[in-house]
């Protein structure tokens, strides 16, 4: 398997060079309990106003709901994902009640905090040896009503979710991609006092 050379600009815990996103997984089942430990982690992100927007959708392999969640995924995705061991949409909720009036209103950061909880969600699956990949490559409207997504509310991302298999059971094209990626320097990302 391919080694990590990733490299940070500043000292940084090295579980955040080790998360990377693989498409390919190993034929492991998932215990329903190891993903739900995953999930809670999740729960426990930061969010506006504690309004915790974030809701997950998930299908295990094997199970009757997997079928379902697969076949939202653009082809492209089914042919690696079909092999992850769980399938997790994350959905945010676009509104929020006011701590003041009570009242639902706009919220500007759900997508925000939503993404937020799919990074704890991320390292926490890679804590219990497990590789998350997220995606945007599904069908987003057919998404909101075979997982039976209220109104007001949207569908963020999907994760495939699986142990880390060998790359050779990818295709070519793949094949050469399936290795950590490295980033842009701090100093392209990062600036003080102004851009």
């Amino acid at each position: 398997m391919n080694e990590n050379l990733r490299k940070a600009d500043y000292p940084i815990d090295p579980i955040f060079l080790e998360r990377w996103s693989p498409r390919a997984f190993t034929p492991e089942p998932m215990m329903q309990e190891a993903l739900l430990t995953i999930l809670e982690a999740a729960r426990w992100a930061a969010s506006s106003f504690n309004a915790q927007p974030w809701r997950f959708i998930y299908a295990l392999r094997g199970t009757p709901q997997w079928n379902t969640a697969l076949g939202l995924l653009v082809p492209f995705n089914q042919e690696w994902a079909k092999h992850a061991a769980a399938l997790v949409f994350a959905v945010s909720k676009t509104t929020s009640r006011s701590p003041k009036t009570g009242e639902e209103h706009p919220s500007p950061t759900h997508s925000f905090d939503t993404g937020a909880a799919c990074a704890y969600m991320a390292l926490q699956a890679l804590k219990l040896g497990w590789h998350a990949h997220g995606m945007v490559g599904f069908d987003h409207e057919r998404a909101c009503e075979a997982l039976s997504v209220p109104a007001g509310m949207v569908v963020e991302a999907a994760f495939a979710i699986g142990r880390r298999g060998h790359p050779s059971q990818l295709d070519e094209a793949l094949r050469s991609r399936e290795k950590p990626s490295d980033r842009l320097p701090l100093t392209e990302l990062a600036f003080e006092g102004h851009m």
